[in-house]
């Protein structure tokens, strides 16, 4: 008994003395950058961002129609569209009218209120109320696809009010 406690001291100590032996040595200088490339170089010119908005892009749309102005709010289980939501669809379909060969995706969302097939039902008919209302003022039906995403997609996390208030609503998407 008193050999194996022995040993297994005996093994303890040298799988210490190993580990310890494995510890990171810092390093003081470092050797050359290989000839030809320059890793581990400071650039010698800062390299510019790229900001520019390509023309019809998602991004170019948001700019267009305002912070906002991709989305259409709703009131609890409505998915009709109000003088406001008009004024924001309008500004959309000028967009759309800019850019011919650009298509949209019109996503319908609820709040988090009510059950999954409830929501999916109504993100659809908000979604379709959004795009009959873009091809009754001019765009070819053909450009919109709609898309539920029921209560799956919120853009405001809680449970009160005002979260639900930002969840109801449909966004389009632009698609090049």
């Amino acid at each position: 008994m008193k050999t194996n406690t022995i040993k297994m001291a005996a093994i303890l100590l040298v799988s210490t003395a190993l580990v310890a032996g494995c510890g990171k040595k810092t390093v003081e200088v470092l050797p050359p950058a290989a000839e030809g490339t320059d890793y581990g170089q400071t650039p010698t010119a800062p390299i510019a961002p790229t900001s520019q908005i390509v023309p019809g892009s998602q991004e170019d749309f948001l700019q267009q129609v305002g912070q906002f102005g991709d989305r259409i709010l709703f009131e609890t289980d409505r998915f009709n569209v109000d003088a406001e939501d008009q004024a924001v669809l309008q500004r959309q379909a000028q967009w759309l009218a800019q850019y011919p060969g650009t298509r949209a995706i019109v996503e319908g969302h609820a709040d988090e209120r009510g059950t999954r097939d409830y929501n999916l039902a109504l993100g659809e008919r908000r979604a379709n109320s959004a795009k009959n209302y873009l091809t009754s003022i001019g765009v070819d039906a053909s450009r919109i696809q709609t898309v539920s995403y029921g209560k799956e997609r919120p853009s405001a996390l809680g449970s009160d009010e005002q979260s639900w208030a930002q969840n109801r609503r449909a966004v389009t998407v632009t698609v090049r």
